[in-house]
């Protein structure tokens, strides 16, 4: 049975969360956080490198899709296109359903970890050659987030 991809976050947050705060009262916080983002980073890396098998591709094309059809799914993500080329997909996200799913949890400080970085690890097992560049993020109080990806 696959879920959709937000339910997988709104799943996994209770836990992860309380692991990090555990091992924080253990080890420090910044310690644990830095645990925490390396086992999110692999998971990410290998995340990008089966979304490109099951797109059966890993270029801005394919991107586009895993955007639309898998972290947008079930109205996850609220996407305006700004840009789409062959080597440049821009687009902006007014309405977060992660962030919310956070905030409801009472998880919010480690959205950006759970979610927000793991955009850029992504990429290390997708495609290398595509980058990111974000400035702005719901989850960190903007109005928006603006995603930026350019193939090399």
């Amino acid at each position: 049975m696959k879920i959709t991809h937000l339910k997988r976050r709104e799943v996994q947050a209770p836990l992860v969360s309380s692991l990090i705060r555990a091992f924080a009262n253990k080890m420090g916080y910044d310690k644990a956080v830095d645990i925490a983002k390396e086992v999110i980073r692999e998971d990410a890396i290998l995340s990008g490198k089966t979304l490109a098998e099951e797109y059966s591709g890993n270029s801005i094309a394919e991107l586009s899709k895993i955007a639309k059809e898998v972290w947008a799914k079930d109205d996850a993500l609220e996407i305006k296109m700004v840009k789409e080329t062959e080597k440049e997909l821009f687009f902006d996200v007014s309405y977060c359903g992660y962030a919310e799913i956070y905030e409801k949890l009472g998880v919010k400080e480690f959205g950006c970890i759970f979610s927000c970085i793991r955009d850029f690890y992504f990429l290390e097992g997708f495609n290398s050659r595509i980058t990111l560049k974000r400035t702005k993020t719901i989850m960190e109080g903007s109005d928006y987030c603006d995603f930026r990806y350019v193939e090399e």
